[in-house]
């Protein structure tokens, strides 16, 4: 087996859809690192608005201006993942107090399951600290205005869904 290499993070989420927090988090984390890899998971249990290669493309979309970030998808065991790609570092996002018993609860259960990785916590710039995927879904689906919250292109696909969900 390949070492883990730690100047390779790993952004593992569904992404469902990317937001501008998710984005933010990317663009501080770019710097410290020779290269990011952004993992998009398949995640069928959470039932995803979004086809996992529609979120890979919006993905890879709002991520373009970084040339060390790569976005790639996967169906597998994050620690799988994760040594498949020589990641050595997973990053991840808390938002609010809210987040870090589950973000603890994960770094806990991923160290068990790859020592060899580190979890980094990184938070959001205040103005995208309330956003998450769920919240933006929610918003869509019932027609309000997200676009202060996504890029143009997650904006639009979000609307497409909607409409097909509607049955036009």
């Amino acid at each position: 087996m390949t070492s883990p290499n730690p100047r390779i993070a790993v952004y593992p989420g569904t992404f469902d859809p990317i937001t501008n927090g998710h984005i933010d988090l990317v663009h501080r984390a770019a710097p410290l690192f020779e290269k990011i890899i952004v993992g998009v998971a398949q995640s069928p249990s959470k039932g995803p608005t979004l086809p996992l290669e529609l979120r890979v493309e919006l993905a890879r979309e709002a991520l373009s201006r970084h040339d060390n970030v790569e976005v790639v998808g996967f169906d597998t065991l994050l620690a799988h993942f994760v040594r498949a790609v020589h990641g050595g570092v997973l990053l991840r996002g808390l938002r609010a107090v809210s987040d870090f018993e589950y973000e603890f609860q994960m770094a806990s259960m991923n160290r068990h399951l790859i020592p060899e990785v580190e979890t980094l916590f990184l938070t959001p710039s205040e103005q995208h600290s309330f956003i998450s995927s769920s919240l933006v879904r929610e918003i869509a689906r019932l027609g309000g205005d997200v676009s202060g919250f996504v890029p143009a292109t997650v904006l639009e696909a979000l609307r497409k869904a909607r409409q097909a969900r509607a049955g036009h």
